[in-house]
């Protein structure tokens, strides 16, 4: 069996001791140590680890986000954040960087070593089906095709998530009733996810339906979802690390 290259980045020297000695234990090969995101991002440039565990609040900052937010755009590799903060703003910054589970300090061995293997179980079948989603294309003409074959009645209505439907005759999106204010590119992409509900719409295919000119890039995608998640009521856009965001059917 494979051993999986771990690389922890923690500037807390005992914590890193503790880190280390644990993964060992449980058969995980630690290949490097960093106390900063500087030296972090040469080991994963040299080693190219499965893994990262990654402290929040790197040398009492936020240089922990700062770093997974460079991996997610130089490097395909999952990772878990390791945190004592319970702040609600830096939690809800480092969820913006989509990362793949939390370990609380003081950490639990046990529980170390399932939420690693959920992560790397995660990012796994989540790259086992990205050639079949970047192989999916959705122009305007299918996506009305599948927005049609999602209705329930002759009327022009989807249910989606819980207590909203889309009115697919005049383009608008509704909350229990009550109509829901978008702009183009938000109703356009909210429309992409409804038309596929239960698959992943990927970051090429938002950006190939959406964004009519060139320039658009996967921040352009994670931006626009973060405004629209905080237009919806209820958290129904999931992500799917590394590959795009999908609404459960």
């Amino acid at each position: 069996m494979k051993e999986t290259k771990v690389i922890i980045v923690e500037d807390d020297e005992i914590t890193s001791l503790n880190l280390n000695m644990s993964l060992q234990k449980q058969g995980y090969n630690v290949i490097s140590v960093c106390d900063s995101a500087l030296q972090a991002k040469n080991k994963i440039n040299i080693y190219k680890p499965d893994i990262l565990i990654i402290d929040i609040s790197l040398q009492e900052s936020n240089d922990g986000i700062e770093l997974a937010k460079y991996i997610k755009e130089k490097y395909n590799i999952p990772f878990i954040y390791l945190t004592s903060y319970s702040d609600d703003e830096i939690i809800s910054q480092a969820k913006l960087t989509e990362p793949y589970g939390y370990i609380v300090k003081p950490f639990d061995p046990n529980s170390l070593h399932a939420t690693i293997q959920m992560a790397l179980f995660k990012f796994d079948m989540e790259n086992s089906r990205k050639e079949d989603v970047h192989s999916l294309k959705v122009d305007k003409l299918n996506l009305e095709k599948l927005l049609h074959s999602k209705r329930t009645s002759d009327k022009p209505i989807v249910t989606f998530g819980e207590d909203y439907h889309l009115d697919i005759s005049i383009c608008e999106t509704f909350y229990k009733g009550k109509k829901i204010k978008l702009t183009k590119k938000e109703n356009a992409f909210l429309r992409l996810l409804v038309a596929q509900l239960g698959l992943v719409v990927s970051f090429d295919q938002a950006m190939n339906y959406v964004w009519d000119e060139n320039g658009a890039t996967e921040n352009s995608v994670r931006t626009l979802v973060w405004r629209l998640r905080n237009k919806l009521e209820t958290d129904i856009i999931k992500n799917a690390s590394g590959i795009g965001y999908y609404i459960e059917e």
